[in-house]
């Protein structure tokens, strides 16, 4: 079964329970437990290699975990068990949404009609499967409307309204990533995964990814789970960071918390964990002591 009664609190939206996941004799993930609260944005760090896309991949689906289990508890008291769950199914059911590391956006299509494809499960409802959508019924045509308004409504929060006709290959960088984003919550998610949506981001860019994702969190509450390798990204707009390294899980807590966690400076500067106290005294003497 997919779904069961709520055993979680009403304020935790993901939990993450002894999750491993083995690939031949590569542990990638090895019991790894944490929760997200709901309307948090929580932020999956550590070094290169450490298990994050792989957890990430379990979270929706496209990996099938050696152990463990990943409770989504949706708005209503209703636990989806996604380890048990198909990709498709965590999307529909769960309202699961993702970005990639990799942008994925149909480059020929325009703007506006990359947001409409994200809607295509519900205009194809509408459609009656194309035999209503042909013959003009008042139902479909309503649907229409109203998934064209919901992509505009989301191009305006990624200041895209005005680029709406334009190819989604025409786009800059920065605003492809944002038009992901956009995309992924015409899907309606109460759940958002983005992989490292900073990637290549100028300060500017980077700038305006956070203004779009305080936006998300606070005109719709939708709970946001990211990974980034941008730390002034996460510093800034994380409520909750949970820090990987070989597959682990070394700290979990505040932005606050986890920069000032000895065992985070260790992962990060690749030093041994004896060596941690010798790295922070001579930090903090270049510092004053100030954190």
């Amino acid at each position: 079964m997919a779904l069961e009664t709520n055993t979680m609190t009403s304020d935790t939206i993901l939990k993450v329970e002894h999750l491993s996941m083995r690939f031949g004799g590569l542990m990638a993930i090895n019991d790894l437990s944490f929760e997200a609260k709901r309307g948090d944005i929580t932020a999956l760090i550590g070094p290169n290699g450490a298990g994050k896309t792989t957890v990430f991949n379990c979270i929706t689906g496209f990996y099938k975990p050696t152990m463990g289990m990943i409770s989504l508890n949706r708005k209503g008291g209703q636990v989806h068990l996604l380890e048990r769950m198909t990709d498709f199914e965590i999307t529909r059911d769960a309202k699961v949404a993702r970005t990639f590391q990799n942008i994925r956006l149909f480059s020929g299509l325009t703007v506006l009609e990359n947001l409409l494809v994200a809607q295509h499960n519900k205009l194809m409802l509408a459609s009656g499967y194309t035999i209503l959508g042909l013959l003009g019924f008042p139902t479909y045509k309503r649907a229409v409307g109203e998934s064209i308004e919901v992509a505009k409504y989301w191009l305006e929060k990624a200041s895209l309204l005005d680029r709406a006709d334009d190819p989604a290959g025409d786009l800059p960088y920065g605003a492809q990533r944002r038009l992901e984003i956009a995309r992924a919550m015409c899907t309606g998610p109460e759940f958002l995964c983005l992989d490292e949506p900073a990637a290549g981001l100028n300060p500017r860019e980077s700038l305006a990814l956070n203004e779009l994702l305080r936006g998300i969190r606070q005109d719709t509450g939708t709970s946001i789970l990211l990974i980034e390798h941008d730390m002034s990204v996460v510093m800034e707009i994380s409520d909750h960071v949970v820090v990987l390294e070989y597959g682990q899980k070394i700290s979990d807590g505040t932005p606050d918390h986890v920069k000032n966690d000895p065992k985070v400076i260790a992962a990060y500067l690749g030093v041994e964990d004896d060596e941690v106290e010798d790295v922070i005294a001579e930090v903090e003497g270049e510092t004053g002591g100030a954190h």
